[in-house]
């Protein structure tokens, strides 16, 4: 947020926003719109992306309309075009597909996803049953099941782990959805550890940082807040968990996608607010939040920096390449 309007709402003595940090975009995010802009830029429109490149309405319709065309599969991009893949992976069926129509391929997929896709292939090839706890739906689940889709299971419970069965239970290992919930995982860990004493699981977590600091972040202000808002799209992953995580704590809390979506009676004898963004909505939804809620009297801001974020992730060749290869007049704007 532009430090300008914080200092000016601050000063007011209405009731209070704690404004978490960190928060929104995290790096795979930022990469992968990166990817889509500068794909448009140095080669023209128009430019395919598999899938929603992140999981958020805003951003999606921004790239929609400086020529990005979203698909749902790879057969509906015309031979020999250029495909981008969102941030959420693809299975080999997906990239084969892509080869047999002689697509060009711009991989935007989040390296921590990337890091879950290897662990899957290596724990397969050496023998190991597979269980992959995620929601069976998501994007990002769909590509990891499909590393290894004969001896990969998912489940998102507890209860679901009980009725598991394997070839072999002392050869079996655990992956995880890098947006998760780190308690309700933490329970869907331990149930399989119980049920399988010699589990294995990856060398780092896989529910990657940028989920876990969001999630920390909101535990840190939960007992300080009457309500917490949440703004991310209905289908981020990551966002619904903020809101589970406050709602466990018992703090109200709500997912929205811009402040039109904030009912007035959420507002009603409330006088501190959390506010937050998963980690593919845009710090511009947040402003205009920020701007609403001064509106309602929440005029007093403060900023809270619950830990310093400061990752980055590398582009690929294809989008590096393209880079070079621009007019400096072009790279210096």
């Amino acid at each position: 947020m532009p430090a300008t309007m914080s200092n000016n709402l601050a000063n007011s003595n209405g009731k209070t926003v704690l404004l978490l940090k960190p928060r929104g975009f995290c790096a795979g995010v930022v990469r992968a719109i990166d990817i889509v802009r500068i794909a448009l830029e140095a080669f023209g429109p128009p430019i395919y992306v598999r899938k929603e490149i992140v999981h958020n309405r805003f951003v999606v319709e921004e790239l929609q309309g400086k020529g990005a065309i979203f698909v749902d599969s790879v057969e509906e991009v015309p031979n020999g075009e250029r495909v981008i893949y969102s941030a959420h992976g693809v299975s080999p069926e997906v990239r084969e597909a892509s080869a047999a129509r002689g697509l060009r391929v711009i991989d935007a997929t989040c390296p921590l996803v990337t890091k879950v896709h290897v662990e899957a292939v290596k724990f397969a090839k050496e023998g190991y049953s597979l269980i992959l706890i995620g929601h069976h739906d998501h994007d990002e689940v769909i590509g990891t099941l499909g590393e290894a889709p004969l001896v990969t299971q998912v489940v998102g419970s507890p209860e679901q782990v009980e009725s598991l069965t394997v070839p072999n239970p002392d050869r079996v290992a655990y992956l995880t959805q890098t947006t998760l919930s780190l308690d309700e995982t933490k329970d869907i860990i331990a149930a399989l550890q119980k049920k399988f004493p010699n589990i294995k699981g990856p060398a780092a977590q896989d529910i990657c940082y940028a989920t876990e600091n969001r999630q920390v972040a909101v535990k840190h202000v939960a007992s300080d807040a009457d309500l917490l808002l949440v703004v991310g799209s209905e289908n981020s992953s990551n966002s619904n968990r903020l809101v589970e995580v406050a709602r466990n704590l018992g703090t109200n809390a709500h997912l929205i996608d811009s402040c039109s979506d904030i009912e007035p009676d959420w507002l009603e004898n409330v006088k501190t607010i959390a506010l937050t963004a998963g980690a593919s909505a845009p710090e511009c939804l947040v402003e205009e939040v920020v701007k609403f809620l001064d509106s309602k009297g929440f005029g007093n801001v403060e900023e809270l920096e619950v830990m310093p974020e400061n990752v980055r992730f590398g582009l690929p060749p294809e989008i590096v390449e393209a880079i070079a290869a621009a007019p400096a007049s072009a790279t210096a704007d």
